[in-house]
């Protein structure tokens, strides 16, 4: 998953200052759409015990689907998993959780902060299944043509390891070796 993050802060303890939850706040589809395409939604959950209720699930995910998301990173819970992997949606979240519980937004755009990791609005966010990390814009054309040779070496190193020819020597030349 690659996309450019939308930052929103949400809360699942306590109910909403006011309104029923995330359904009263559909004002953030507007800042959804501020971002480039494709975006990821970056829910940082504010509860002091983060996961109490979930902020995305089928409806939400579907939603942000239609809104040009490619998927969505929270440090919060999720719901509805089976329903969201049929729709190809990624979810990298802290926990999952069988309720929406109180769910709603606290704040929209600005910085979060998931894992330790601090994400701005518009950073450009890589994830896959070892995690996610945000990629510097300045470097993000050159990241194709440096993965390019990593794999490459990566694939020379394990035939080596594969191959009746390994030895000690040659793995050491073979490491040696610039991508």
């Amino acid at each position: 998953m690659a996309g450019y993050a939308v930052t929103v802060k949400i809360r699942c303890s306590s109910p909403p200052p006011e309104g029923h939850g995330y359904q009263d706040r559909t004002d953030w589809w507007h800042h959804i759409l501020t971002i480039p395409s494709p975006r990821v939604v970056v829910a940082q959950d504010v509860d002091s015990r983060p996961g109490t209720g979930a902020f995305l699930g089928e409806v939400h995910c579907n939603i942000l689907l239609a809104l040009g998301c490619v998927g969505a990173i929270t440090n919060g819970a999720v719901r509805d998993l089976s329903a969201v992997e049929s729709m190809r949606f990624q979810l990298f979240a802290g926990s999952v959780s069988v309720s929406h519980a109180y769910s709603h937004i606290v704040s929209i755009g600005g910085e979060v902060e998931i894992g330790g990791l601090k994400i701005q609005p518009g950073d450009l966010i890589h994830g896959d299944e070892h995690g996610i990390l945000s990629v510097p814009k300045s470097i993000a054309a050159e990241i194709p043509a440096a993965a390019a040779k990593i794999i490459e070496q990566e694939k020379r190193l394990i035939a080596l390891c594969r191959s009746g020819d390994f030895t000690l020597e040659r793995l050491r030349a073979a490491v040696k070796e610039k991508p």
